[in-house]
């Protein structure tokens, strides 16, 4: 996997971090305790046997979670192996970047966009309500490094929570959500915007975000904010298995 490419997963698993991380033969299995996929997919981290797969799936399930790899560049024997076993290819997902600097074009409107930590009670609400519940609103508490939550206002009303975290110069945005009422009003630019205002103060070169490739909405956010694909991966999961988000 060429450098920047593995700065990106490296970053993605700083700031949204498993409960555990196992290495275990070529495998890094990770325990997620209901943070989603991102921190419960298992990955390849060195040359694998077909008879390694059957290890880590039963690691996987006595962890109490489901099989499920995460698909890198470079992981395509992996992918090849998964499909043939019976894995369902899940959620393929787009790293987007672009200069911090890019994103600190512009003052932001007044009262509009904050970065808070801890989380406010509404941002918490909003998160709940938009289905990132308490396993995933911990993940937020395991990140060691610079944090903080992104929270939106529209006309004096809550509208929107985010959370961003710095790692390597790369700051990464996750769990960015805006209400459905207050959709296309163009907030979730500003929660950019002050994301990349607050990581350029904490020393950050770079700004990330993860998309999921059927999410159009999200996609057109960040295409307004000139946001490169920089990467990319995908899940595989047994047909069996419940889903989650990524």
């Amino acid at each position: 996997m060429p450098a920047e490419t593995r700065r990106l997963f490296d970053a993605i698993q700083a700031t949204w971090p498993a409960a555990s991380l196992v290495e275990a033969g070529p495998w890094t299995l990770r325990e997620g305790r209901g943070g989603g996929k991102r921190v419960s997919a298992a990955t390849a981290r060195a040359a694998w046997q077909a008879d390694d797969l059957g290890a880590a799936e039963k690691a996987m399930q006595l962890m109490g979670q489901p099989p499920l790899f995460q698909i890198r560049p470079g992981d395509e024997a992996l992918d090849s192996a998964l499909a043939s076993a019976g894995y369902t290819l899940t959620d393929p997902t787009d790293i987007r970047i672009a200069p911090i600097e890019a994103l600190c074009d512009k003052r932001l409107p007044r009262v509009c966009a904050f970065t808070i930590w801890e989380p406010l009670a509404i941002m918490r609400e909003l998160w709940q309500e938009a289905g990132i519940g308490e396993g995933r609103q911990r993940v937020m508490n395991r990140v060691t490094g610079p944090k903080t939550g992104l929270f939106g206002r529209v006309s004096d009303s809550p509208a929107g929570a985010g959370f961003c975290a710095i790692h390597d110069g790369l700051a990464m945005v996750h769990a960015l959500e805006v209400a459905p009422a207050h959709r296309g009003k163009g907030l979730g630019g500003w929660m950019m915007r002050s994301a990349a205002l607050w990581a350029r103060d904490h020393g950050a070169t770079e700004i990330a975000a993860l998309v999921t490739q059927a999410n159009d909405r999200a996609a057109g956010l960040y295409d307004s904010l000139n946001m490169a694909r920089a990467g990319h991966y995908h899940y595989r999961i047994l047909k069996d298995a419940d889903r989650e988000t990524p």
